[in-house]
């Protein structure tokens, strides 16, 4: 699924709250409302100055730079960057970044970001937390690295609204002593760009990307692979001889594998010894050619009637009878 550019922001009506979601058990799991974990207005976005014009929201020529106090506590150094105000909605089916400045958003695909991670803006005491995305575009989803345009975003999130203080300087000492005694042992609330990063976290487990199921799938079977003239629309089925004898003996097949004898099946690398000679064994089971064994067990390749199989059965039971017969009755 490739990213959307959207030019009408969204709802909070298009979404259903997580909380509601968490309360009550859906009526559906297909369709539905999507699930918004996280929303905020007017955060911070940063986009590196050589990457304008990849993101709708940051158009070719913006020149705004970052702004205090995270655009302050910038390294020197530090490559150059633009801002743009954002909007962020954070649900299950997409992330949704919209600029009412730009009048444009985006709605991003979890599989197209690569890396998520918190990122720290500033040394010293004087650090800002922020979501770092570094998003993966391909116009035609190709799967060579070449084919990949990547774009390096920084989220920050805005702080929670400051109160008014209202009491007296002895009540508010009074209340922030009491607030200290009850947080002892507790742990502290996360901050914005916490549950920014976790509620992206979530959303990205929700949707996986389908080409890492497909890549495991093909290792998921341990196999050893014989290749052979084998008989097309059969599997485990090889082509005899050219005189109707038997075709070649797999590894093992004159007997067990063990731990005595798997040195002359497979070298040291676990490559199958005698891989590359050709083996050809008539219906007696001889060894014509050098490689595995093809001396077969006693009784292969005899074929039985079922007629035989059955007077062999009664003859056996008209043996015992007459065994039978043969021992001394007693009256």
């Amino acid at each position: 699924m490739a990213p959307t550019t959207i030019r009408t922001p969204p709802a909070l009506a298009d979404f259903k709250p997580l909380e509601e979601h968490l309360q009550q058990t859906p009526e559906t799991f297909f369709g539905g409302k999507p699930v918004l974990y996280y929303h905020a207005t007017g955060a911070k976005a940063w986009i590196p100055k050589s990457q304008r014009g990849k993101l709708p929201f940051f158009p070719a020529d913006l020149e705004t730079a970052p702004t205090a106090p995270e655009g302050a506590a910038l390294r020197e150094g530090a490559e150059e960057a633009v801002e743009q105000k954002v909007d962020l909605y954070v649900n299950s089916q997409n992330l949704t970044i919209f600029s009412p400045s730009a009048e444009v958003g985006f709605e991003i695909p979890y599989p197209v970001i690569s890396i998520h991670a918190i990122k720290t803006i500033g040394t010293g005491e004087t650090k800002y937390p922020s979501v770092f995305l570094q998003l993966e575009l391909s116009p035609d989803g190709g799967a060579d690295d070449d084919d990949f345009e990547t774009v390096e975003l920084t989220l920050i999130p805005p702080t929670a609204p400051a109160g008014t203080a209202s009491a007296s300087a002895t009540e508010a000492a009074q209340t922030e002593t009491e607030e200290a005694e009850s947080t002892i042992g507790k742990k502290q609330p996360d901050n914005e760009a916490t549950k920014l990063f976790k509620a992206i976290t979530a959303c990205a487990d929700l949707n996986p990307d389908p080409a890492e199921g497909d890549e495991d799938d093909e290792y998921d079977d341990n196999r050893i692979i014989f290749e052979g003239d084998a008989i097309e629309g059969f599997q485990g089925v090889f082509a005899g001889s050219s005189s109707g004898g038997l075709p070649p003996p797999m590894p093992g097949s004159s007997g067990w594998i063990t731990a005595d004898n798997v040195h002359e099946y497979f070298d040291e690398h676990g490559n199958w010894i005698g891989g590359e000679e050709e083996v050809e064994v008539d219906i007696e089971g001889e060894e014509e050619e050098g490689g595995v064994s093809g001396e077969l067990g006693e009784g292969a390749g005899t074929v039985r009637r079922r007629e035989d199989v059955e007077g062999s059965a009664e003859g056996g039971g008209e043996k015992e009878e007459q065994g039978e017969s043969k021992r001394a009755r007693i009256d």
